[in-house]
C-alpha cells in the first residue's frame, strides 16, 4: 500500500512538472517574426506601393465580416480554426478574398515548415484581438480630432506642452496666455533652448527642443501661442469615419 501511495505522488508531481514546462507562445512576438515580411501589421495600417499581402487589419477585418462573427465564443469555433487551416493549406476556394484582392495579391504560399500549428494559434488569438473594430473606430475618431487642431496646437501636444502648460490656466509652467504676451523673438529663443528662473513662481527648468523642432515648426508653434490669448479648450468634433474592410483601396 505505500509503495502505491507513493507511485502516486511520484505521478503527480511530474504532471505538475510537465505542465509548468509547457511553452507559452507570445502572439504578438510571432506575428512580427513570422507575418511582418509580407503584410502591414500597423493598427491602423500605412499605406505603401508595392504590396506583398492586404494589410494585417484588412484581413482580421475582412474574416470577421463575411464569417459574420458577433459572439467572442466564435474567436474559437471559427475564426482560429480557420486561420490555422488556411495558413498551411490556402486555396482560392476557401479565400473569403474578393476576386480583385485574389488578382491582385494572389493566394497566399503555404506556410507548411514555417510555423507551427500552435504558433497559428497564438497568432490568430492574438490579432482576433488586437485588430478590434471598435478600436479602430474609436483610433480614427481621435486621429479626426487630431486632425482638426490648428497646426500649432497639433505640435504642442505632440511635443508633449500641455504636460506643464495649459491654455488660461497656470501649471507646473505658465499659461499660455501668459506666455502669448513675451516677445516673439523670446518666445523662440526659450522653446528652443530651454529656460529656467525666466518666471517668477515657476522653478521647473523648460527642457530645450531645438532637436526636434525645425525652424518652420518654431514659427508656426510661437505664431499659434500668441494667438492663444483667446483661445479656450478645443471642443472635440465627433466623426465616424467608413468601415475600412470594405473598402480595399482606401486602405
Amino acid at each position: 500500500m505505500r509503495y502505491i501511495y507513493m507511485l502516486l505522488i511520484f505521478l503527480v508531481l511530474t504532471g505538475c512538472e510537465e505542465g509548468s514546462n509547457k511553452v507559452q507562445y507570445d502572439g504578438g512576438k510571432l506575428l512580427k517574426e513570422k507575418c511582418a515580411l509580407c503584410h502591414n501589421l500597423k493598427m491602423p495600417p500605412s499605406t505603401y506601393e508595392d504590396e506583398k499581402a492586404p494589410p494585417m487589419m484588412t484581413v482580421v477585418f475582412h474574416l470577421k465580416d463575411f464569417m459574420k462573427i458577433t459572439m467572442y465564443d466564435e474567436k474559437f469555433s471559427k475564426f482560429i480554426p480557420f486561420v490555422e487551416d488556411y495558413v498551411i493549406n490556402p486555396s482560392q476556394e476557401k479565400s473569403y478574398c474578393d476576386k480583385e484582392s485574389l488578382k491582385t495579391y494572389g493566394v497566399m504560399p503555404s506556410q507548411k515548415g514555417n510555423v507551427s500549428k500552435d504558433e497559428l494559434k497564438a497568432i490568430a488569438s492574438y490579432i482576433y484581438d488586437f485588430y478590434d473594430q471598435q478600436e479602430y473606430l474609436k483610433q480614427m475618431q481621435k486621429k479626426a480630432v487630431f486632425d482638426a487642431l490648428p497646426k500649432g496646437e497639433q505640435l504642442a501636444r505632440k511635443n508633449g506642452c500641455f504636460n506643464c502648460h495649459a491654455f488660461e490656466k497656470a501649471g507646473a509652467g505658465p499659461s499660455f496666455k501668459m506666455i502669448s504676451k513675451r516677445d516673439t523673438k523670446e518666445i523662440i529663443d526659450t522653446i528652443q533652448n530651454g529656460s529656467h528662473g525666466k518666471w517668477e513662481g515657476f522653478h521647473v527648468m523648460m527642457p530645450a527642443f531645438k532637436s526636434r523642432l525645425t525652424q518652420d515648426d518654431l514659427n508656426v508653434l510661437q505664431s499659434w501661442i500668441k494667438n492663444s490669448s483667446a483661445k479656450k479648450q478645443t471642443i472635440q468634433p465627433k466623426q465616424k469615419p467608413e468601415k475600412p474592410w470594405r473598402i480595399k483601396n482606401d486602405i
